[in-house]
């Protein structure tokens, strides 16, 4: 797409890598406090992927919104849409039918297998803090056939190596388990603010598979609280092009994604 950046900042880079995980055949919805991949599905439909198509908050199908309001759940997002959902329940059946085949995930706390916590922090009956929720993490996770997971706080609290509480399923307890469970698909990537991590086709543990430019090896595994599976020498992630960092750049010109890096 062009020569690369040089004045693009973290956000941009983690816009730019999730984008580049979505095919053309993506059909995706977002969830609450999504600006990160908000951004990533309407760069992802501005490049490579034209015929993606995402449902804004559930609702509203292929929005062409001028700007990425203050919630993500806003009807905000739905200027420009083809056509609107008459409720956010309305969803569930192209979720549970696999039509709508792709969701972005972020939790307080992430495994070496992509399940992910977003309930408490400490036990369930009497926890040092209570988290917003799953949101639906429970259902979805178990019905969608391609998670994405996203986090701009790489260190030891976030990706742990136990979780307190599993609110959304990921590849379970590694291995062949969600397999037998007859679940569809799993997570394909994580993207962080240091790194991207995909998942290890047998053990299904997080691999480490770029490290973002200024990002060492040693610098990611210091800041994951389990042990990474890491072959070979580990390239450093593609920063983006300066066209990428002009599209994000005009998709959303309230810079609303750097939100999640506050």
């Amino acid at each position: 797409m062009g020569d690369a950046a040089t004045d693009y900042t973290i956000d941009e880079l983690v816009v730019t890598a999730l984008a580049k995980e979505f095919p053309d055949d993506t059909v995706a919805f977002n969830g609450a406090v999504s600006f990160v991949p908000v951004c990533a599905l309407l760069l992802a439909r501005a490049t490579h992927a034209p015929n993606l198509i995402w449902v804004a908050s559930s609702i509203a199908v292929d929005p062409q919104p001028k700007e990425i309001g203050e919630s993500t759940l806003s009807d905000a997002l739905w200027d420009g849409a083809t056509m609107l959902q008459s409720s956010a329940a309305d969803f569930w059946a192209y979720a549970q039918s696999g039509r709508m085949n792709s969701f972005c995930f972020r939790g307080a706390q992430i495994d070496a297998f992509g399940n992910v916590n977003n309930t408490v922090i400490g036990t369930y009956e009497q926890p040092k803090i209570r988290l917003p929720g799953g949101g639906g993490m429970a259902d979805l996770g178990c019905q969608v056939g391609r998670i994405y997971l996203w986090s701009t706080t790489h260190d030891r609290r976030t990706f742990v190596d136990k979780l307190d509480f599993r609110s959304g399923l990921g590849w379970g307890d590694g291995g062949d388990h969600r397999q037998r469970l007859g679940l569809p698909g799993g997570p394909r990537v994580c993207v962080t603010n240091l790194c991207v991590m995909d998942f290890h086709q047998v053990s299904k543990r997080m691999r480490l598979r770029s490290v973002h430019p200024g990002v060492s090896v040693e610098d990611v595994i210091a800041q994951t609280g389990f042990e990474l599976v890491i072959e070979g020498e580990v390239p450093q992630t593609v920063p983006p092009t300066r066209e990428e960092v002009e599209l994000i750049r005009r998709l959303d010109p309230t810079d609303a994604r750097k939100r999640e890096f506050a």
